[in-house]
């Protein structure tokens, strides 16, 4: 669908290292029926998918530790994040990505996820949808160590944590990561670690 109250949208080429950042300029409707020239930037890194793997026997989640220099350079004392397991879309499906990076990241192997929202992460100046996954895991379904893929340059430490342990992290400030935030409040929301 298509927003009236825009048009002569123009789109300028910036950077295209490592994904792609494109200048836009464009007249915007205002309510009052006058028109105004905009300019912003939007960052284009695909859409993505993320999920929390729960154990509801052991009452425990696991989650990844990485280093991320964006955080660093913005006081994050030495750049580690918890988070959980997440990538980029490949060939834009969400499922079989997430199930992929689960794989590659933690070592277990999950057949069954299920999507229970999406949302965009930054929607002022990145074009990523976000895909948010839950899925059991139990001790069976390792089959690796995990750590993610050496030729991505992915140094990532598996975490498998009480539910409650993650809950005190998020509430003490050691677990930062927006995604992450969502996926472990929700599954306070709505009770997943609660007996039917």
């Amino acid at each position: 669908m298509k927003n009236g109250n825009i048009k002569n949208i123009k789109k300028k080429l910036l950077s295209d290292n490592w994904y792609s950042l494109h200048k836009y300029t464009f007249d915007y409707q205002k309510e009052d029926g006058t028109w105004e020239r905009q300019e912003r930037e939007a960052y284009d890194r695909g859409n993505g998918a993320v999920i929390l793997l729960y154990n509801k026997e052991k009452a425990s989640v696991v989650l990844t530790r990485q280093f991320r220099i964006p955080t660093y350079l913005n006081g994050n004392k030495d750049g580690m994040m918890v988070e959980a397991c997440a990538g980029i879309l490949e060939k834009g499906n969400a499922e079989e990505t997430i199930r992929m990076e689960v794989e590659e990241e933690t070592g277990y192997q999950v057949k069954e996820v299920t999507k229970i929202f999406e949302s965009y992460m930054s929607p002022g100046s990145v074009t990523e949808i976000l895909h948010f996954f839950i899925g059991a895991y139990d001790a069976a379904m390792k089959v690796g160590d995990g750590g993610g893929v050496a030729s991505e340059t992915e140094n990532i430490e598996v975490l498998e944590l009480p539910f409650e342990k993650a809950l005190e992290m998020l509430n003490n400030r050691e677990i930062k990561d927006a995604k992450t935030i969502m996926l472990l409040q929700w599954a306070q929301l709505n009770a997943l670690f609660n007996e039917n």
